[in-house]
């Protein structure tokens, strides 16, 4: 079996109610990204914050980032597009890794592909309401069209999202027209609590995807879990040679003493090496994907 890639998604927009270890700053994020990539990640996921933890959409910041973490250690860098914080023209969604992939000091190694539409919407089921009733996360095909033609002539690594079968079963229909090259990389975004996009963060939440996939060497996945914790799956992605990304983007870890994200990739990397497994590099990563520099 394959190495495990560990992705260390490390704040997307989380705030600091419960865990108060959530990096923000070009420095906290570098610094962060460190710690992960010698607890055993090889990719870090970033969202670009301001001070006070809002989101930076701006590509100077987004660089800042980039370029602290190249200096800090080897792991490979995934930026993010703006997800549903940023509502703009394709062009603009993609600009800026499009524009720090130009410097090598700045360039990221992989840029989001979220493979289709949907509402993102906040339910708090205790209080029986939705905390927010319009915030769509849009991706026609189009618009993949062109993130696939921008990030593959920028020499980056198309990183496909799928949220649920239909986004599933869209990047399939990618790698089949061949609009995204393999090997392929596919993200599998479960999601627990107030989010209701995904399929839930269950043995069952993954085998829906797991279902469609073909038998195919050329496509890698990972599974992550947006809103919930996600350590109850390790042992059961582990053993199917699925990759795990985690970190408290996606959950505090607050019933889990407030953990840091270095903490929690070490116990996943500890998990699998108990299970047989090795846990790969950024330069195996790299191998491993056909990723050129």
């Amino acid at each position: 079996m394959e190495k495990l890639i560990i992705e260390a998604r490390i704040n997307e927009y989380a705030m600091r109610e419960v865990n108060a270890k959530v990096p923000w700053t070009p420095a906290e994020i570098a610094r962060d990204a460190a710690d992960c990539r010698a607890a055993g990640a090889a990719i870090v996921h970033f969202h670009a914050r301001e001070d006070n933890g809002a989101p930076s959409h701006q590509a100077d910041t987004y660089g800042e980032c980039i370029s602290r973490i190249r200096a800090a250690s080897d792991v490979l860098v995934h930026p993010t597009l703006g997800f549903v914080a940023l509502d703009a023209a394709p062009k603009e969604r993609v600009g800026h890794v499009v524009s720090l992939a130009k410097d090598a000091a700045r360039r990221p190694d992989f840029a989001p592909m979220d493979m289709g539409s949907t509402n993102i919407d906040r339910y708090d089921a205790a209080k029986g309401r939705f905390r927010t009733t319009d915030l769509i996360y849009k991706n026609s095909t189009a618009t993949l069209r062109h993130f696939a033609q921008a990030i593959a002539g920028a020499g980056l690594k198309p990183y496909l999202v799928s949220w649920n079968i239909g986004f599933t079963r869209q990047a399939l229909a990618f790698l089949e027209l061949e609009w995204v090259a393999r090997p392929a990389f596919l993200l599998f975004v479960l999601t627990d609590g107030e989010v209701l996009a995904g399929h839930p963060g269950t043995p069952e939440g993954l085998d829906a995807h797991l279902n469609q996939l073909p038998d195919d060497p050329g496509l890698h996945w990972s599974v992550c879990n947006f809103g919930g914790e996600m350590l109850g799956l390790v042992d059961k992605i582990i053993a199917a040679g699925g990759h795990i990304a985690i970190g408290l983007g996606d959950h505090h870890y607050g019933a889990f003493g407030c953990p840091s994200n270095a903490e929690l990739i070490a116990r996943v990397a500890a998990r699998a090496r108990a299970l047989g497994r090795d846990v790969a590099t950024p330069q195996e990563t790299r191998e491993m994907l056909a990723m050129d520099r």
